[in-house]
């Protein structure tokens, strides 16, 4: 299999080796669905709950405070934190200090976007200087929406026009909406546990395979009608991508693939090395776009993107939070010139065109902001610097799991480094323990997120872990003894 064949790492790519997908999938799977669940010894995970109360007591206010105004008393996904959400005042490069005054390793960096490390000194005083002179927002055009395109499409293999937005899920929107403009047809496929934003058409086969709909609430079915669901790496199964497309000629054909590029959620489900190349070569044979979603992985891989480390180049590329750097309102799409004309703006009488729009899209604070970073990133090589966190940081959580006898499973793609104890998401659609289990696995996530959170460490959701330039040895090696605490709680 292609995992087992001879693979060349690109240099300057923060995947420094790539891993075998394959057994991790296997590893993955048997952790998920034939083994128990592992969570913290009960008086540990009591010991752990005392920090909280007595650690982070204004957190808890304000976080109360906030649920008799905000709908679950947070804003956006990331901050939902067992028992309560941390309030954050302070961010600065490898840590986060709370409202308490408890500093943490951040992990989370901002869900991935600050390969630099938290609030980047000089590209915070770029931007300070900006909005001294212009302030935030102009409604027109500003010199740094050029500046940032042509970055981009200097950097991005694929991308030969950049059109700005204000999120990823717009991104993707856009990106949709363009293939479908482009090709004049309408299904579009996409890999089975991937999250492309929050739009109608898109919550669909969220986190775990074969799921459809089942987590889509207030959105009314014929939203779905075109939107098709395969499972990941499966392209010559009978439900795999080479039959789904089969069977879309009859009905008028494919717009477009999207996927992530190493695989669901940022690789939690990891692709095999070729699949991304095997996509390529369906698209083309079947006259569909392929659209990666590189909201993640765009210059956290490499300053070239997940296309440029696999030599895969896309139709079209969504971005997201990373194109600012962390920066807010910041997103968007590129690809090939003749389908990013579809976005022009301004009347254009009856020419068919993809709408868009936004008047915060490609301000003058997100635009200067993503500039910079993405000019610091390729002075300081950040991607591979951050990259080596990532190899030190997981070479020491297999070490410790194996040490422990764990059954847990840890592996990385440079940056992006996933410990996986409950494996929630891994879970097989048909396994039937599903809707038993999945919710307590969940659980028992959240109660190691938790765990890390008390020994001074900032995760994704328990299981996914971010590093950046920031991450020093000292940093790692601190990071790994705090880990090595958490899991030698674990029941077993």
């Amino acid at each position: 299999m292609a995992d087992k064949a001879k693979i060349i790492i690109p240099e300057g790519y923060a995947i420094s080796y790539w891993p075998d997908s394959e057994s991790i999938l296997e590893r993955l799977h048997d952790l998920a669905n034939n083994r128990p669940m592992y969570p913290i010894r009960r008086e540990s995970m009591e010991e752990y709950l005392k920090y909280f109360e007595t650690k982070c007591a204004g957190s808890k206010k304000l976080t109360d405070d906030a649920k008799r105004f905000i709908p679950g008393g947070v804003q956006h996904n990331l901050a939902f934190n067992y028992p309560f959400p941390l309030a954050i005042t302070r961010a600065e490069g490898a840590y986060l200090w709370d409202v308490d005054g408890n500093r943490y390793i951040d992990f989370l960096q901002a869900g991935g976007p600050t390969l630099l490390g938290s609030n980047y000194k000089p590209v915070q005083e770029k931007i300070m200087d900006l909005i001294r002179e212009s302030g935030p927002v102009t409604g027109l055009f500003h010199e740094y929406e050029l500046k940032l395109a042509e970055l981009i499409v200097r950097l991005m293999p694929s991308v030969e026009m950049f059109r700005m937005l204000a999120s990823g899920s717009e991104g993707v929107m856009a990106a949709i909406r363009a293939a479908r403009t482009f090709t004049g047809k309408s299904k579009v496929i996409k890999v089975g546990g991937a999250y492309h934003g929050w739009s109608d058409q898109m919550v669909f086969g969220m986190r775990i395979p074969g799921i459809g709909p089942l987590e889509a609430h207030g959105i009314p079915a014929g939203c779905y009608a075109d939107t098709q669901e395969v499972f990941p790496n499966d392209i010559e199964g009978p439900n795999g991508l080479a039959a789904m497309f089969e069977r879309n000629e009859k009905e008028g054909g494919t717009a477009a693939v999207i996927l992530e590029p190493l695989g669901p959620e940022s690789g939690t489900r990891p692709v095999v090395y070729d699949y991304n190349k095997r996509v390529r070569e369906l698209c083309d044979g079947f006259g569909s776009l392929l659209i990666f979603d590189e909201v993640v992985t765009a210059f956290r891989v490499g300053l070239g993107g997940a296309q440029g480390f696999f030599g895969v180049k896309p139709d079209l590329t969504v971005f997201g939070k990373c194109v600012a750097g962390g920066y807010p309102a910041a997103g968007g799409v590129g690809g090939r010139r003749d389908v990013m004309e579809c976005f022009a703006a301004g009347i254009q009488g009856m020419k068919k065109r993809a709408m868009v729009g936004g008047t915060l899209s490609a301000n003058p604070l997100s635009c200067a902001a993503g500039y910079y970073a993405i000019k610091a990133m390729e002075d300081t090589n950040a991607p591979v610097v951050a990259g080596r966190a990532g190899d030190r940081l997981t070479r020491g959580l297999q070490e410790i799991i194996e040490r422990r006898g764990l059954p847990f499973v840890a592996f990385n793609h440079g940056s992006i480094c996933h410990l996986e104890t409950a494996a929630a998401m891994l879970m097989d659609i048909n396994n039937p323990k599903i809707f038993t289990e999945v919710t307590e696995r969940k659980h028992i996530m959240e109660e190691m997120g938790a765990a890390m959170m008390a020994e001074g460490i900032i995760s994704l959701a328990g299981s996914r872990l971010y590093t950046s330039m920031a991450d020093t040895d000292e940093v790692i090696d601190d990071a790994l003894e705090r880990f090595d605490r958490v899991l030698s709680c674990v029941e077993i």
